[in-house]
């Protein structure tokens, strides 16, 4: 990358990629010296725990090797992140499936997982469309994750999220089954090399809804653009102009339907997409079970855990990493 050449900053998209990038490979050669420091530094500390015959060096040398290996599994896991979309901010639209109340409140409560999980990663959330539900929770949610290799992260959570619970708005106290379906995509700019005809597009304003500003319900600044020969629908109703809305619902637009180009190319369907799944009982790619056991387990990889609340509250890690061995194994094949 020539930053003096004469090109670079004729396109600031460009410009701004290059410059993540770099950072990127910066960040990873830090951590990569750190772990090799950090190696060098364990040795040591066994060399002289066998030595001096110490068994109280124990406890501080497994603290040590903990923490080793906890980056050196980040470091890797890193690696597996090589899609062509996998380093860009990711935007995702959680919405409630069969279940009506129930469904609502599961899908507030991926929400959170969800923003959670990005706070620990020390990402930004910045919501797009929000619809809350009749009774309670939320109908479907559009928000986007700001951070390095967002996207690559979550495309592991694309399909149906399934909830096994007591619910706790059925007066007689049975179990409930609810689905929340979670589309992601790549945040993309505006040099991608899809055309998009006016001429194919609706667009309808309709007044904002849910937590906001000020102009909140009182003017139609809220977007939302279907493309007819597709029927892909996207809705923005965050930014306070109508014309903000529409740039990012049309940024949200080309996203989709790039997606839709890719999946014309049955090698990329798993690494942008993944396979389309009804909102339904059978198609869950993960099931969340709270009663009568608390389990939560990943039916592609197999990964488990049985503290559900942990998961919930945004330890999402286990699962993540779970899928990125088992796409990047899976596609080797």
């Amino acid at each position: 990358m020539d930053m003096n050449s004469p090109t670079f900053w004729d396109n600031p998209n460009r410009a701004n990629e290059q410059m993540k990038e770099l950072k990127n490979l910066r960040d990873t050669a830090a951590l990569y010296h750190r772990l090799e420091t950090q190696y060098e530094d364990i040795l040591t500390l066994i060399e002289m725990g066998n030595e001096e015959n110490d068994p109280d060096m124990i406890p501080e040398v497994r603290k040590e090797l903990d923490a080793f290996i906890t980056e050196l599994e980040d470091l890797r896991i890193g690696t597996l992140l090589s899609g062509e979309y996998d380093k860009n901010n990711a935007i995702l639209r959680l919405n409630a499936g069969a279940g009506g109340t129930e469904s609502c409140d599961w899908c507030g409560m991926l929400y959170r997982m969800y923003t959670r999980w990005a706070e620990r990663k020390g990402y930004s959330v910045e919501v797009l469309d929000y619809l809350d539900g009749d009774e309670a929770g939320i109908k479907s949610v559009t928000f986007q994750v700001n951070g390095p290799n967002a996207y690559g992260y979550l495309k592991s959570e694309k399909g149906v999220h399934r909830l096994v619970r007591i619910s706790p708005f059925n007066a007689q106290g049975k179990r409930q089954t609810s689905f929340v379906s979670l589309d992601v995509m790549p945040e993309l700019n505006e040099d991608v090399g899809l055309e998009i005809d006016e001429k194919d597009l609706r667009i309808d304003t309709y007044r904002s809804s849910g937590a906001g500003g000020q102009h909140i319900n009182k003017t139609s600044s809220a977007i939302r653009i279907t493309h007819i020969p597709t029927g892909t629908v996207v809705q923005c109703q965050n930014e306070r102009s109508q014309f903000q809305n529409k740039d990012k619902a049309m940024q949200m637009l080309r996203a989709k339907l790039l997606i839709l180009q890719q999946e014309a190319n049955v090698e990329k369907l798993s690494d942008i997409r993944g396979e389309v799944k009804d909102n339904s009982w059978g198609n869950q790619i993960r099931s969340y079970v709270l009663q009568p056991y608390t389990m939560v387990k990943d039916h592609r990889t197999d990964v488990e855990s049985s503290n559900a609340d942990a998961v919930l509250d945004g330890n999402l890690d286990p699962f993540i990493n779970g899928y990125l061995k088992w796409s990047s194994i899976n596609n080797k094949k």
